[in-house]
């Protein structure tokens, strides 16, 4: 079966396929709407043969359905329908989870995302169970993702926002107890050393979910927050 595999973040759109060798990509932001996605992801994709679709969504999944406006984009995405404007079967997964799924080698996993925001999954013993992380309570009135987000890291700087993604490491390791941790997503390549159990992924992983999505035994769970 050929994939197209469409990563909706915050700052760029990325597109892979079966049998492509190099990703192609698009800048998103705020006023990114669903229908002009679809037609930048068919411009890019003229070239390319795919019989169904994968979708990395940056909010929350419902059932295999978005079903709350992303932050970080425009508006429109929950009703709209991605398989009549693609004309091709389509899932929908949460994109931390999809590249959760990538990133994944059995066992109980923890996937972190820092990226525009904090993305959260955990699988455990080939359960995917999105997470909904980023918006709790961490300091001073702020959440997860305003130390470890962009905003965090630009308001922070590199070395105080290390600083805290070890520490939100370590807070979530010890109340959630994975056997390993794998952190992700664009600003992930920032850090420097990393605690014994815990690795960084590739963004490519994102590309594997996606294809994985479609021929796992992965099971993924109802709900799912960016």
């Amino acid at each position: 079966m050929k994939v197209l595999v469409i990563d909706v973040g915050g700052t760029n759109v990325k597109l892979f396929a079966s049998d492509v060798r190099e990703p192609r990509r698009f800048d998103s932001g705020p006023t990114l709407q669903p229908k002009s996605m679809v037609e930048r992801v068919a411009a890019l994709t003229s070239d390319w043969v795919f019989e169904v679709i994968s979708i990395g969504y940056p909010g929350l999944v419902v059932h295999g359905r978005a079903t709350a406006e992303p932050r970080n984009l425009g508006v429109g995405w929950v009703a709209f329908d991605f398989e009549a404007a693609f004309g091709r079967p389509v899932k929908i997964i949460n994109d931390a989870a999809m590249q959760a799924l990538g990133s994944y080698d059995g066992g109980r996993m923890l996937f972190l995302g820092l990226g525009t925001g904090l993305g959260s999954a955990m699988i455990v013993d080939g359960d995917i169970e999105p997470m909904e992380l980023a918006h709790l309570p961490y300091k001073k009135g702020r959440t997860y993702e305003d130390y470890v987000g962009a905003t965090g890291l630009a308001r922070l700087g590199t070395k105080r926002w290390r600083h805290h993604v070890e520490a939100v490491i370590g807070l979530l390791r010890a109340a959630l107890e994975p056997d390993y941790v794998v952190v992700g997503g664009g600003n992930a390549r920032k850090l420097r050393e990393l605690p014994p159990g815990v690795r960084l992924g590739d963004n490519a992983n994102a590309f594997k979910g996606g294809f994985r999505l479609w021929d796992s035994p992965v099971s993924q769970a109802p709900s799912a927050e960016a």
